[in-house]
């Protein structure tokens, strides 16, 4: 049996879901002592076997989409507006990933021309009509609050019809033939199951395309290290007049490209571009108040809406900590709030401006910049940006630089350069009803550290929803798919060659 979570909602609907969720309470209390197969039989009114148990199917759907970041986001409205049936799974309680939980702000640019899709144009409109002014003037990056943000999306997914199950983890998938039939999940009530005749990893993590069956990597080809992880978190308090007058006018930094209330401050040791802040955060090494790693990189940015608030891109947590190591990613959640409130508490002691600040939010996931990668029917390779390949069934385009920390970093396109991601780039040939979306697309390390930024994971994702759709209308499976044959009006975007 179906059911939705948009509202409005029916009280038969609204009782079966409260029935659901108190399961657990149902079956151990006053429930006559039924097992908890038999309770979940009569609850959802279908089951299937999984690991020795009877599990309650909760969704039989169109499409599944795993994981609510910006690009699952993006895929489950998309999907959703164009006809399909959706639900889609979210292991925390909003939607938006990185830009919500994980405090990572703002959008970078694609430094593209006209790479704005429909979708990350409606986000910036929608963000317009909250009070929120995306755009700074100078820069093209999305300044958004993560607050607000999480509200667009839920009142994106209640006017499409997605289905969302919230604090919903998935565990595995069951696989006939070449394609998946069922997800299985974890929620507050306990394990269950999400049928559908098309998925869309969007887990950031590429979690169900690995466990069925498709090929992938992790970390970078030569050293086996992912990219260093962050741990965010927010400052409030802070006097933005003091500090733009110490960073802009004092000491002269050219970095910060806009005037408030759009302020950016950074450092960043040992490259390139020399940062007016590398002095203060090097005294602090000399005198023992930081250590060496939590001076390499600081970065910060205003949150629009958040009076006093910045948004802190700091720790950047070492190398040797791996995104793809449970035991070694949850050592960096440690080791990191460690870091990031040593630097906290030397910047209110230090620059000017900070003086009254405090940490009022941390992130409640590390800033992972790269884990697993898919490879699918086409690899992008670092030739395919300094080439700016073109492709006929591409989805979006991208220009953001070579943005690998810890290994390359601030190669960059030319002005008005660019090059585009595939379809391809979404599928592999293992499993028949999956795409792929988001970070792990099929890409090599340097490769995806160009196109890891939200905008352009928000297009792929986009691409991803519509195609899932597209597919399902006319009984063409996901990885069989032609892009460059949807039509033009239908696609998100169409290659100029």
């Amino acid at each position: 049996m179906t059911r939705s979570f948009s509202i409005p909602i029916s009280r038969r609907d609204l009782f079966k879901l409260a029935g659901l969720t108190a399961a657990g309470v149902m079956l151990s209390g006053s429930s006559e002592g039924l097992p908890e197969a038999e309770a979940a039989e009569k609850i959802s009114g279908e089951t299937i076997k999984y690991a020795g148990k009877k599990i309650p199917v909760l969704y039989d759907v169109d499409v599944c989409v795993c994981g609510g970041g910006p690009s699952g986001t993006a895929a489950a409205i998309s999907a959703a507006r164009n006809g399909a049936k959706v639900v889609l799974l979210e292991r925390g309680v909003a939607l938006g990933g990185m830009a919500v939980l994980g405090c990572v702000y703002p959008f970078m640019e694609t430094h593209a021309p006209n790479s704005d899709t429909p979708y990350v144009a409606e986000i910036k409109q929608r963000l317009r009509e909250k009070g929120i002014e995306p755009y700074d003037g100078v820069t093209q990056q999305v300044w958004h609050n993560p607050e607000i943000l999480a509200l667009i999306y839920d009142e994106m997914c209640e006017e499409t019809g997605v289905n969302i199950l919230y604090e919903t983890v998935l565990v595995d998938a069951l696989i006939s033939g070449k394609k998946i039939t069922t997800a299985i999940i974890q929620t507050i009530a306990g394990l269950a199951a999400v049928r559908a005749k098309t998925f869309i990893d969007s887990t950031g993590d590429a979690y169900l395309a690995r466990h069925t069956g498709v090929e992938y990597e992790r970390g970078y080809e030569k050293t086996g290290n992912n990219q260093p992880m962050s741990f965010r978190f927010e400052m409030g308090g802070i006097d933005l007049d003091r500090l733009y007058q110490y960073v802009v006018v004092e000491l002269g930094e050219t970095w910060c490209k806009s005037d408030l209330p759009y302020l950016e401050i950074a450092e960043a040791m040992h490259r390139k571009q020399r940062y007016k802040l590398e002095e203060l955060m090097a005294r602090g090494v000399e005198t023992g108040e930081l250590t060496q790693e939590e001076a390499e990189y600081m970065q910060a940015y205003h949150i629009i809406g958040k009076d006093g608030v910045m948004s802190c891109n700091f720790p950047e947590i070492p190398v040797k900590f791996k995104s793809t190591d449970p035991v070694d990613y949850s050592r960096a959640v440690t080791y990191g709030r460690k870091m990031l409130h040593n630097m906290a508490g030397y910047l209110i002691r230090h620059l000017p401006g900070f003086e009254n600040a405090y940490i009022s939010r941390e992130a409640v996931m590390l800033g992972a910049r790269e884990s697993w990668r898919i490879r699918g029917k086409y690899y992008l390779v670092e030739d395919d940006y300094h080439n700016q390949s073109r492709f006929e069934d591409a989805v979006c385009r991208t220009a953001w630089f070579i943005d690998a920390h810890g290994e390359k970093v601030s190669e960059k396109l030319p002005k008005g350069g660019y090059y585009e991601i595939p379809y391809r780039a979404l599928i592999s040939d293992k499993v028949s009803n999956l795409i792929v979306s988001g970070r792990c697309i099929s890409a090599s390390f340097i490769l995806q550290a160009s196109m890891r930024i939200q905008p352009t994971c928000m297009s792929i994702g986009e691409a991803a929803g519509i195609a899932a759709a597209y597919g399902l209308k006319n009984n063409i499976a996901a990885n069989q798919i032609d892009w460059a044959k949807i039509p033009a009006r239908q696609r998100s975007y169409v290659s100029e060659g």
